[in-house]
């Protein structure tokens, strides 16, 4: 058994400065720690895939970073850790908690999870370790671990057993509640305009330091056809991660970040908006394109018709929700977006269907990642 500070001091020594996750109560020293610890970040994730997509984010602003979860969240983070994670070659440290684990009596839920954690971590090719038990072994876990995502680029993770880390108060900083932001709408219930049209006037009016990050699917190929540039990363999958891989970045970056979303990746992961609320990021501003289809794989309907997402990041904590439905009115919504705190969020209505003969990317994502990163250090 170890104390939280024997881990998490050299594990900032080593560089790991940015936390995040969904708490177990095996990581509750560790956790609070990281809260209440200066010079370190931790934010609290709604669910364990958006917490991955947070954290590869803050790397590629230059952070290490480390996801602490139960290892029943695995279930919630295979998605971007095989979709994200994997094919952009982005590392994270994750400390997976061993519920129902070897000779451990547990609630009935854990059952299974606790037999195939580390026969799921192998099936995702994730190399994974013990979390160290004794002061005496943390250095050469975090060493372990360090190295190994240093050479394949990928995560790897310690598994947490109960007792590993020994209980203490550490009382975490009281969050303050923010005040109600603003609602503006501008639709003018006139023909929607076509997402490549809204892309290109949107390309028109980002400043040009601005980073982009475009949701999967449709929406990054039609970026990439208009301007393939170095501040854009196109996602290739991780559905509904967009918005946390952007709240990620803004968190580390003074640049605007534009997070370029679609009505069916957002309600995937609809309890994004309420940490990116709750982190208040002033340089982040959220673009939800709605076309009420899943454009990218036959133009099934969503339910958006039925959504109102501007009032639902205002419910979040945003500080600005924009409705609109032509591209006067996306003009007037970005005329301010970036010359007062956000985070804000504009909600355009568009037509279905896409560009025809639409091309892709022709970087592959490590390269996509790479360059990327390398904007924002520059």
């Amino acid at each position: 058994m170890i104390d939280a500070a024997a881990f998490m001091v050299p594990a900032r020594r080593l560089g790991f400065d940015f936390f995040t996750g969904v708490p177990c109560s095996f990581l509750t020293p560790l956790i609070n720690r990281a809260i209440g610890e200066p010079g370190l970040v931790y934010v609290t994730a709604a669910s364990e895939g958006e917490a991955v997509a947070i954290a590869a984010g803050a790397w590629l602003a230059g952070r290490k970073t480390v996801v602490m979860c139960q290892n029943s969240g695995l279930g919630n983070a295979v998605n971007p850790l095989t979709s994200l994670n994997f094919p952009f070659r982005v590392p994270t440290l994750l400390i997976v908690t061993w519920r129902g684990g070897p000779g451990m009596s547990d609630e009935p839920q854990h059952e299974l999870m606790g037999k195939i954690t580390p026969a799921l971590l192998d099936v995702l090719r994730i190399s994974h370790a013990p979390f160290p038990k004794s002061e005496k072994d943390v250095a050469a876990a975090l060493a372990w671990a360090d190295a190994g995502m240093e050479h394949s680029g990928l995560p790897c993770a310690l598994i947490m057993e109960k007792g590993d880390v020994r209980d203490e108060r550490v009382e975490p900083p009281p969050s303050a509640a923010r005040p109600p932001g603003a609602k503006r709408d501008l639709r003018a219930n006139g023909a929607l305009p076509s997402r490549f049209a809204a892309l290109e006037r949107l390309l028109a009016l980002i400043p040009d330091e601005a980073a982009v990050i475009a949701t999967t699917g449709k929406c990054g190929r039609e970026l990439f056809t208009l301007a393939d540039r170095s501040q854009h990363l196109y996602q290739v999958g991780s559905m509904g991660c967009a918005a946390a891989m952007g709240l990620g970045v803004a968190l580390n970056a003074s640049r605007p970040v534009v997070v370029l979303d679609g009505d069916g990746a957002a309600l995937m992961k609809m309890g994004t908006l309420a940490t990116i609320g709750a982190c208040a990021p002033g340089n982040l501003v959220h673009v939800v394109l709605d076309n009420a289809s899943y454009d990218s794989t036959g133009g099934q309907p969503t339910v958006s018709p039925s959504v109102d997402f501007a009032a639902a990041a205002l419910a979040c904590g945003y500080g600005e929700g924009v409705n609109c439905d032509s591209l006067a009115g996306l003009e007037r919504a970005l005329a301010s977006a970036f010359d007062r705190p956000g985070p804000r969020l504009v909600h355009l209505r568009i037509a279905p269907g896409s560009r025809p003969g639409l091309g892709r990317p022709r970087l592959g994502p490590v390269e996509v990642a790479a360059r990327f990163k390398a904007f924002l250090g520059g």
